[in-house]
């Protein structure tokens, strides 16, 4: 029997080994949790992440399928845990349109099978819902707020609305402590390789050691408001701490269009951009977001949250050198082309 006093909290982080994932996992373990990941069963496990930061043997890895409501029930049942966070997602906005089933079925419906976990086996659970602010969309306002009106223009978007929904519906309904988390873009040198930021980066590097010659992108001229990820997993914690469960936008207050975060990452290698980004109108969206802005006056005032600790000239930064420090080192140790 746990000895309530001296009992770790324990957190359980759906989609651990994506980025956000990753770095929560690292957040909550400095704050003393016992942390526990969940992951799909697929054949080839994609752990780097949690093992580049150091991670891996210090948390629990639990099989658990989103799709699938006894293997949350026996999940639930098993890590009986304090405060579980949903990362995990289909997260690939492009992707959801050729994908747009699976991605309903994940980013929605996964959504409400977690929530009908947590009202039958603890509601006292708290729980944290990844959602996004793609779901703005069509933008109503110049800056996005809680308040502003949702106009979502993808199926993933479509898919995080109705899990953001549901989120509520289950707060208000069954008086859970559930609460969304409405992030814009964030990244870091864990982004997956077909975001946009790392297409980028990664890009650039190859270029500059000769390993390519071009890249190939969609819209230029969108435009995103970028935050370092290792911040804003800080702002997830932060929301289940308070005394009510609440959803807050999470964003730094910037916009910077896709062409300015390619100059700025091609010139950190002494290289013009224009001379090796081109526009595939292939790789452009049937519905274009053309600009996100989130204000994150609320979280400011609630959770003391700090959106610029690091700014889009020192993320940028981080995430070519971080592209062309691994980069140089596989190739120097492969002598081959990676």
């Amino acid at each position: 029997m746990d000895n309530f006093l001296t009992r770790k909290k324990v957190a359980l982080i759906t989609g651990i080994t994506g980025q956000d994932g990753a770095y929560l996992a690292d957040f909550l373990l400095e704050k003393g949790y016992e942390v526990f990941g969940s992951f799909r069963r697929i054949s080839t496990p994609n752990f780097w992440r949690i093992e580049e930061l150091g991670i891996r043997d210090r948390i629990n890895l639990v099989p658990m399928d989103l799709l699938d409501q006894t293997s949350i029930y026996n999940t639930l049942n098993k890590v009986r845990p304090d405060e579980i966070y949903n990362l995990a997602a289909q997260s690939f906005v492009g992707a959801s349109f050729d994908t747009p089933v699976a991605t309903a079925e994940i980013n929605g419906l996964g959504v409400t099978r977690i929530l009908d976990g947590i009202r039958m086996i603890n509601p006292k659970i708290k729980f944290y819902q990844a959602s996004t602010s793609e779901m703005f969309g069509l933008i109503q306002e110049p800056k996005q707020s809680e308040s502003t009106k949702f106009y979502p223009r993808s199926p993933y978007g479509v898919a995080k609305l109705y899990g953001h929904w549901m989120t509520t519906n289950y707060r208000e309904g069954y008086n859970l402590f559930a609460c969304s988390g409405i992030l814009f873009n964030h990244e870091s040198p864990l982004r997956g390789l077909e975001f946009v930021t790392r297409k980028i980066t990664d890009a650039a590097a190859r270029i500059k050691l000769g390993l390519i010659k071009e890249l190939h992108l969609g819209n230029l001229d969108a435009k995103r408001d970028w935050g370092f990820a290792k911040d804003y997993v800080e702002a997830m914690w932060l929301m289940l701490q308070q005394d009510k469960p609440e959803d807050f936008v999470i964003a730094t207050g910037e916009m910077h269009s896709v062409r300015e975060f390619a100059e700025k990452a091609f010139a950190l290698l002494g290289l013009d951009y224009k001379n090796y980004v081109f526009v595939d109108d292939k790789l452009k969206r049937p519905a274009e977001v053309e600009e996100l802005c989130g204000d994150s006056t609320k979280a400011l005032q609630k959770l003391g949250w700090n959106p610029k600790k690091v700014s889009f000239d020192e993320l940028v930064k981080l995430m070519v050198d971080a592209d062309f420090k691994r980069i140089e080192a596989l190739t120097n140790k492969s002598g081959n082309q990676i």
